[in-house]
């Protein structure tokens, strides 16, 4: 039974292992805090070692179809400048991320089936391939046969956040497009374990409804997947709002106490299960935080198309009711997502990570898999691509 059909229930009547989860989100003494951060980091430490997987989103487009509140991408935001790469342009980007030491890349792109289709991405996935070893998506929902070509073509994870757990507040934010299904964004990591992929991530985005009451929604639904698609390896984000198009301030805020408690309590709940921290978070507390029960994290961050090299920079434009309207803002680049907060450059997020006695991990996979003829293929290839690509 999928998650969309247990979810109300679930909550109405929780489960003892969501119920123990819930005891672990009460406020606590200092040193009660400080054990907590203690047994996080061992269990990370016995299940994870100390290695830090490191991965850069890479945005395909900004183009979306959605009204959402408090999104920079939203389609009423038509004062943006916008843009969709191609396929190209995508390849000069995810270069120049690894001529950085990338070897995970997340394709972002807003939801906009005229802009960004099926087969664009299958074709961005397939251009990618053999030179980004691992490749995630976080884009629109999907039905799972139409992500089964994804898979097929290279990709290994898939990535969504329900942004809102709490129905009302889910209602109110989303105000047009199809993301104001509730129910069919929530049933989304289930059709991607269906589809095959190795990767799931899930994640909610904090500052909209309760803090509380949002993570023991999210931990609700860890618990389900972690029955149902056993045999995906799952990763779980806590993001905040951060500035964008628009200026949504958050509604309840989220502390920066309570943020490193709920990333124990997930570590302390779900001790094999990878936990993401984003460039959303200052530089400082994600140093702090990094040793406690992080597995992954993103550096160098950009959140606009073409962000890293300049590419699209002479394609901008507005989009008015679903139409092009030319941009004279020759020069400019097309307009973020939202507003990183740690803009240290890769090198030195994984210089950090060292110093804390921890493992930069670049890529997952070894050479020693492939066959010859194939890893020379990919060698050969990555000669002719080694230089950086410079901004357009």
């Amino acid at each position: 039974m999928s998650f969309s059909k247990i979810f109300d229930g679930t909550l109405a009547s929780p489960s003892a292992e969501l119920a123990a989860f819930r005891l672990l989100l009460e406020p606590c003494s200092d040193g009660a805090l400080e054990e907590m951060a203690r047994r996080s980091a061992a269990l990370t430490r016995r299940h994870f070692g100390r290695t830090m997987r490191l991965f850069a989103p890479l945005y395909l487009s900004n183009e979306c179809v959605n009204s959402c509140a408090y999104c920079g991408f939203s389609r009423e935001n038509e004062a943006i400048l916008r843009v969709t790469l191609e396929i190209e342009q995508v390849a000069a980007e995810a270069r120049h991320l690894a001529t950085e030491g990338f070897r995970n890349i997340l394709l972002v792109a807003g939801e906009h089936p005229k802009f960004v289709s099926g087969e664009y991405l299958k074709r961005c996935i397939e251009r990618l391939h053999r030179e980004i070893p691992s490749l995630s998506l976080e884009v629109a929902p999907m039905e799972t046969a139409d992500y089964i070509p994804f898979v097929a073509a290279g990709a290994e994870g898939l990535v969504v956040y329900q942004e809102t757990y709490d129905r009302d507040a889910y209602r109110e934010l989303h105000l047009a497009g199809p993301k104001k299904d509730f129910d069919w964004r929530l049933d989304t990591p289930e059709r991607a374990h269906e589809a095959g992929f190795r990767r799931i991530g899930i994640g909610v985005l904090f500052g909209l409804s309760d803090w509380k009451g949002e993570a023991t929604a999210l931990a609700a639904h860890l618990f389900h997947l972690q029955r149902v698609s056993w045999t995906s390896q799952l990763t779980v984000s806590m993001p905040r709002l951060r500035p964008a198009a628009g200026e949504f301030q958050p509604r309840f805020p989220f502390e920066d106490r309570d943020f490193t408690q709920l990333l124990c309590a997930l570590r302390l709940t779900f001790p094999q299960v990878g936990i993401v921290l984003s460039t959303r978070e200052p530089a400082q507390l994600r140093d702090a935080l990094a040793p406690l029960g992080v597995t992954m994290m993103s550096a160098g961050s950009h959140t606009e198309p073409g962000g890293y090299t300049g590419q699209g920079s002479d394609q901008l434009h507005h989009t008015v009711k679903g139409k092009k309207v030319e941009s004279s803002c020759s020069g400019s680049s097309a307009t973020e997502q939202f507003a990183i907060s740690d803009d240290r450059t890769p090198g030195e997020v994984a210089a950090m990570l060292s110093s804390r006695g921890l493992e930069p991990v670049w890529k997952d996979w070894d050479s020693a898999i492939l066959g010859k003829d194939e890893f020379r293929g990919m060698k050969d290839e990555k000669s002719e691509s080694a230089s950086p690509v410079s901004a357009s």
